[in-house]
Parts: C-alpha cells; structure tokens; sequence
C-alpha cells in the first residue's frame, strides 16, 4: 500500500522553480529518507506533503487521498511533523508544548502525555519546564512527543538531529529507529548526511536542483549509484562517514 505519492510535482517561486516534475511512491510503514545537498529541495518535499506550499504542477496524495483537498485539521491529525529546531513554544511548558497539538485541533490525545514522554525518553520530572530549561535532546524529544500527541500515521521529520552534537545525535538516532520499528508509521526524514540515511532508511531518494536523481531501496542505492550526481554525492559522503560499499 502507497502511503506517500508525489506525481509529477513542480514548486515555483515567482520566476524561480523548486521542484521540477518529482514523482514518489513510497510505501506505508516504512521509513523513507530524502537525501542530497542543502537548497536540493528536500524540505520543500516535505512542505508541500504538509500543505504548506501548493504545488504548481501535480498531486500530492496520503493514502490515496489528495493533499489540497484535505482539511487543515484533517492533515495535521494525520501527519505529525519535527523541525530541525524543535519549534517549542518558548512562553510553554513541556507538557503544554505536547497538549497544543490537541487543543488546536479541538481533538483529545491518543495518550496521556506522561505517556508521551516516556515513549520518547523523557521523565515527568520535565513535565512542567520551559524550553529554556530543556537541554537540546531534551527539546527535541518534547517536539518527537508533540508529533506522537494525536497518533497521526504519518510522520515527517526535517533534520531533527542536525542542531544536536555528536554523541547525542547517536543516542538519537537510535531511539528513533526503534520508535519507527515500533509504531509501524509511514516516515519521511530528511537529512543531508549519507551515514544518517543509511541507518534509517527502507528507502532513499536523492535528490538535486529540484529533481529526483535517484529512488530505490537504500542497499541498492548506496550499491549502484544511477546518475554522475549520485556517484559523485555519494562518494564525496563516503570519504566523510565510510558509509556503505
């Protein structure tokens, strides 16, 4: 089953164009990683799943159903979405921070949010700080649980790690792939880092200037680069991280 489709989806910006003619089919419960250079246009990928940016050219669809039709509510119930920053309310306390994701929607949460937390790591004792008062794992597992808040069966990360240092990130990247392998949900993470994607990923698509370059399962991919780019992109990775053959 199709759980994320892209057809043909071009993203222009004035005179600018962003997106040209990307198609995904990527399948439910898995996790799917977009991959390539910064200003490749992965987070656009990534906006326009959310309802963020209308597609000049193309559909986007979720379980068969297509994006622009959908509800505000209805998206944001059915996808579950963590930026690179966290995007905390600074003026809230965690707990606040997670319940919003509710109460915005007029909707009650799938669990209680100590439950929340300790499915991301977290103890009650952090319940009741303000971000600020959070170390940055600390926020970004506040963020995870927000995404968590209404069960939505799609969840959409934009670089969550990328602010984090390195041995936090390992300890991240970690929880985070027995929480995929867990819940079933269909993910697409963006990252621009080889060795990350290759940890995650069912399946990767890299992408440059707007385009797919290359989609397949991550073992092929990392296997037998399609494109000059892919090659290049990928080797240039390897000789950071010696990631994959």
């Amino acid at each position: 089953m199709v759980g994320i489709e892209l057809e043909q989806v071009d993203v222009s910006f004035g005179s600018t164009g962003v997106l040209s003619g990307v198609s995904l089919a990527l399948e439910a419960g898995k996790t799917h990683v977009l991959l390539g250079p910064s200003g490749c246009g992965k987070s656009t990928v990534l906006r326009v799943l959310l309802g963020l940016v209308t597609p000049t050219r193309g559909a986007v669809r979720l379980a068969g159903e297509v994006v622009s039709t959908l509800s505000r509510a209805t998206l944001a119930a059915r996808v579950g979405y963590v930026v690179q920053s966290g995007g905390l309310f600074p003026h809230l306390t965690a707990r606040q921070n997670v319940e919003l994701a509710g109460q915005a929607l007029g909707r009650a949460l799938a669990h209680p949010v100590e439950a929340l937390f300790t499915q991301v790591g977290l103890g009650p004792e952090l319940l009741d700080r303000i971000p600020a008062e959070l170390s940055g794992g600390q926020r970004q597992r506040v963020a995870l649980a927000r995404a968590l808040a209404l069960d939505a069966p799609v969840l959409v990360l934009d670089e969550p790690l990328g602010a984090v240092d390195p041995l936090l990130r390992a300890e991240l990247q970690d929880e985070l792939r027995a929480l995929f392998r867990r819940t079933a949900k269909t993910v697409l993470f963006v990252t621009h880092d080889l060795a990350e994607a290759a940890f995650f990923a069912d399946t990767v698509t890299v992408m440059n200037a707007g385009r797919v370059e290359q989609h397949g399962p991550t073992a092929e991919v990392l296997a037998a680069p399609a494109t000059p780019f892919v090659s290049r992109f990928l080797s240039s990775q390897r000789a950071l991280h010696r990631v994959g053959p």
